[in-house]
């Protein structure tokens, strides 16, 4: 095994100017995570050095047997944690061989919205809090519990330490430090309330990065749970009963909300939030009507309802937000398995663009 450690970790600085770049992409699901790695002929610094590539669509469910060829177009680089040195991993998107997007490129859409002038002008910042459950990998029971059964109740794991209250910290904190060392704007981390259950937070990231980074922090951790030999996943209510779900919570910005007044413009944003309440509950993740039950800091999934420092409601505005008369919101509907690209352009469609009639 030692020399397959030293092969993992040679330095290709010292012998070739080629690099490795990693290509990643979404499939068909919508939340599996696909990539496969290409070598360049030397260092690049912006996607558009990278090639296109291609992949089977028809092994991913994004394409017909008899014509599968999808296209990824390379569109954020990081720095590979993995390989190091100068290699890097490649955000992509997916079109058709003619250069139309595929269905599910949610990225295509909300670039749309995002290069709307409009948008550009109040420079939408945001703040994603992932939730995520690490899971025994031969018995999909979270990491810790005791199989087939239970541990104590809630209560001392969230933010806990010990060894009978947090369950895979090695794991975070190598997640961690390989988004700081990729370029992902990660801006934290902390155990959640049910055991087993964690968080990561990326931001404050603008416009189209946030969905880039987002994802791009979630195929890190795939990649480190695998070494590990755990498994991740992102259900929003990964255990029934008594146990606190898992959500994606976004904090939310405009240039207008983070200068003087900007409280009256995020009450604003809140009421057309409220008017388009199911439209964005059927984008916001799988399952979530699972999790949105009106308990375990959750607002019931048909009701919409906001307040000040309230973790009870769909939409939540901090107490220093009402205090200075400006800055951000949360909005707490989105699920673990929420798709970035999605909740992120749409709350900036609904608020900036969208004129109620």
């Amino acid at each position: 095994m030692s020399l397959l450690s030293d092969l993992l970790n040679l330095n290709l600085t010292e012998a070739t100017e080629k690099i490795v770049a990693e290509y990643v992409w979404i499939g068909g699901s919508g939340m599996d995570m696909r990539s496969k790695g290409r070598t360049l002929p030397g260092p690049v610094s912006k996607p558009s050095e990278i090639p296109k590539w291609n992949f089977d669509g028809s092994s991913t469910m994004q394409a017909p047997g008899d014509n599968s060829e999808v296209i990824l177009h390379p569109q954020a680089i990081f720095r590979d944690p993995f390989r190091r040195g100068k290699n890097i991993l490649v955000m992509c998107d997916a079109y058709t061989s003619v250069g139309d997007p595929i269905p599910t490129n949610n990225r295509f859409k909300a670039q749309k919205i995002f290069s709307n002038p409009d948008v550009v002008a109040e420079e939408p910042w945001y703040g994603i809090e992932q939730e995520y459950t690490l899971l025994q990998k031969d018995v999909h029971w979270p990491l810790g519990w005791p199989v087939g059964g239970f541990p104590a109740p809630q209560g001392p794991y969230y933010c806990g330490t010990g060894a009978d209250k947090a369950y895979g910290r090695d794991i975070v904190n190598a997640h961690y430090k390989a988004c700081l060392y990729a370029g992902i704007n990660i801006s934290g981390i902390n155990g959640e309330v049910m055991p087993g259950q964690w968080e990561f937070q990326v931001g404050p990231a603008v416009g189209i990065s946030a969905g880039d980074e987002v994802w791009m922090a979630r195929y890190i951790l795939e990649r480190i749970t695998e070494a590990a030999g755990v498994n991740l996943s992102f259900d929003p209510k990964p255990i029934q009963g008594d146990w606190n779900g898992a959500g994606a919570h976004t904090n939310y910005s405009t240039k207008s909300m983070r200068n003087d007044g900007g409280l009256a413009v995020i009450k604003k944003a809140i009421e057309k939030l409220s008017l388009r309440h199911n439209e964005h509950i059927k984008a916001y993740g799988d399952g979530n009507e699972r999790r949105l039950t009106g308990r375990h800091e959750t607002a019931d999934i048909n009701t919409f309802s906001w307040g000040v420092a309230n973790r009870g409601a769909s939409v939540r505005v901090g107490r220093d937000t009402e205090k200075q008369g400006k800055g951000y919101f949360e909005d707490r509907r989105p699920a673990s398995n929420m798709d970035p690209y999605v909740v992120t352009s749409m709350i900036a469609e609904t608020t900036i663009l969208w004129k109620p009639t």
